[in-house]
């Protein structure tokens, strides 16, 4: 069997350079300095082939380039490739017939063999059939410290999210900002799901997320993480910055003490030069439960007439699998790869935590994977409000989310 998978792969990449060369125009949001090395990586390796990859970064987050993504789609002027993330993002897209479907080619290369975990393949299925190839894991439930900052303090660099806000006021007494927030809607939302699996434990969090639990959400076990999130939201005053890497940066530079935030921050820690376990530290679970939510990216292929460009979309989605591709674009991004079966053996400390806990198990759905666009948007939305808004109570915030859960889906 693996031999026959081995051949139509062969077969399928020989036919791919049968036909003419042809250009991409690949869409993303990843256009943060730690972002833009990873993806060069992916550039670099189709542009060995005899296509070219034309760059089509969207400046901002997910957020921001998903609508412009999805409407372009939708109108009539697809892109060659697009990152979205694997999960229900591109549900309806699929649904309407308008992505190129991967199914032969995941089967010939053996795509759920290699997978790990496989609910990542899972996530790029409907009906059976393979509509994205997954590219990386991202966790967000990660505390990102500056050394810099808690030795100005004149304290020791927390273990846990609990040393973290007890710290807090001797950070501020030095002119140092606790944490670092930007004012983007999906970070705050983030930090919310990061609290809850520190704080309320992993099977409080799939209760909520996975099952939907509206009583769950409204227990006293609920309130707790409320109210750590309230406490998050006071430590963050003074923070004034948008974007989740210029958050980054006031760690990097010590002028925050700490940020929670997904493994992708390690893109900027590299670009600046600073060495895990000596310049910063990075608690998976916030220290406290050690689990990393396995959400990611994937790209899909918008469905295209002409047949050049359909055959550089599938050596695209075989290329992006690719054992070689996957090591150089992950040590770049800081993310893990979606294959088991491959040597990291160059990654930093950060990344050695996260494939231990990969090996290990303890691994969780993110909640792009289990809520709806339109439930997680009326989360952030909320979530958003209440970080903003100090007259919000807990009891209020709560009652709000308790309502969101009960319509879920």
């Amino acid at each position: 069997m693996k031999a026959l998978k081995s051949f139509v792969s062969a077969a399928a990449i020989c036919a791919a350079g049968a036909v003419s060369a042809a250009e991409l125009e690949v869409t993303h949001w990843w256009t943060s300095g730690g972002e833009a090395a990873a993806v060069a990586e992916f550039a670099k390796a189709f542009d060995a082939t005899e296509h070219t990859w034309v760059d089509g970064a969207i400046a901002g987050s997910g957020g921001v380039a998903r609508p412009i993504i999805i409407s372009r789609i939708i109108g009539g002027e697809p892109m060659g490739a697009t990152q979205l993330n694997h999960g229900r993002q591109a549900e309806e897209l699929v649904e309407a017939g308008l992505m190129l479907d991967l199914t032969d080619i995941a089967e010939a290369e053996g795509w759920r063999d290699i997978v790990n975990p496989v609910r990542l393949l899972d996530a790029c299925t409907l009906d059976g059939r393979v509509y994205c190839v997954p590219v990386n894991i991202h966790s967000p439930q990660w505390l990102w410290l500056s050394h810099e900052a808690f030795a100005k303090a004149g304290v020791d660099v927390p273990s846990d999210w609990f040393e973290f806000v007890d710290a807090a006021p001797k950070l501020k007494e030095v002119g140092v900002v606790p944490l670092a927030m930007g004012q983007q809607a999906w970070q705050t939302e983030l930090a919310f799901n990061a609290i809850m699996v520190a704080v309320g434990g992993t099977e409080l969090y799939l209760d909520v997320l996975s099952n939907k639990n509206a009583d769950t959400a409204a227990s006293a076990e609920m309130t707790k993480v409320f109210e750590a999130y309230d406490a998050a939201r006071r430590l963050s005053e003074g923070s004034n910055v948008n974007d989740w890497n210029q958050a980054t940066n006031l760690v990097i530079t010590g002028q925050a003490g700490g940020q929670i935030h997904g493994d992708w921050a390690q893109g900027e820690f590299q670009v600046a030069e600073q060495v895990a376990g000596e310049d910063y530290t990075c608690l998976p679970g916030l220290g406290v439960n050690e689990v990393i939510a396995t959400g990611g990216d994937a790209f899909y292929f918008p469905l295209n007439d002409d047949p050049d460009i359909e055959e550089a979309q599938r050596e695209m989605a075989s290329l992006l699998i690719s054992k070689e591709v996957q090591v150089a674009f992950n040590l770049k991004k800081g993310s893990l790869p979606i294959r088991g079966d491959i040597d990291l053996s160059a990654a930093n400390d950060c990344m050695k935590k996260g494939l231990k806990i990969l090996a290990d198990g303890n691994v969780l759905p993110d909640s792009v994977n289990t809520l709806s666009a339109d439930t997680r948007n009326q989360i952030e939305s909320l979530m958003t409000e209440f970080w903003n808004d100090k007259s919000v109570t807990v009891e209020a915030v709560q009652a709000a989310y308790v309502d969101i859960m009960a319509s879920a889906d």
